[in-house]
């Protein structure tokens, strides 16, 4: 048994339709799930099935769509969250720079990154998640880091690119 939480404003996203999401979830790791209206979560099932199972709630809570999350019951995705108040410093005004920095003009630089990488990247609350495949989330963890330290934007994709180029010639 494992237990979480998540916020209560994503719990009915979680639950879904009629319950539509949490069965299609139950059913794809094999666990039964018990959700709070507050966001109280528990999880049985067999320990690496409640793993699984963990990382899929805890990304549906950071943001995702269940459709994207249930990604990460393939060995090959795997699940990052970075917390923006790490690099903020305790200052609330550098907090909603730099997660505006991250987002950009109409989300131009969350779009850039999700496509450089091939990764899926949601920024909610105080938190930013990525979603993508065990070689390009290491890449793009750190692009997202150096933005969120205050590298231009230019050098990150750049950087990104050449990451990414080095990893297909391997």
């Amino acid at each position: 048994m494992f237990e979480l939480k998540i916020p209560k404003s994503r719990v009915g996203v979680l639950i879904g339709k009629k319950g539509e999401t949490k069965r299609l979830i139950q059913k794809n790791t094999k666990c039964q799930l018990e959700i709070s209206a507050e966001g109280d979560v528990i999880i049985t099932g067999n320990s690496v099935d409640e793993f699984i199972c963990e990382n899929v709630v805890k990304a549906v809570g950071r943001g995702f769509n269940p459709l994207i999350a249930l990604n990460l019951i393939n060995d090959e995705y795997l699940l990052e969250i970075i917390n923006i108040k790490e690099f903020s410093k305790g200052s609330e005004n550098k907090f909603r720079r730099i997660k505006s920095r991250l987002i950009g003009t109409r989300g131009k630089t969350r779009k850039v990154i999700e496509r450089l990488t091939n990764c899926n990247l949601v920024i909610y609350g105080k938190t930013v998640s990525l979603i993508g495949d065990v070689e390009t989330i290491g890449v793009a963890r750190k692009g997202v880091e150096k933005l969120l330290s205050g590298s231009p934007h230019g050098n990150v994709y750049g950087f990104i690119e050449r990451e990414i180029r080095k990893l297909k010639t391997k």
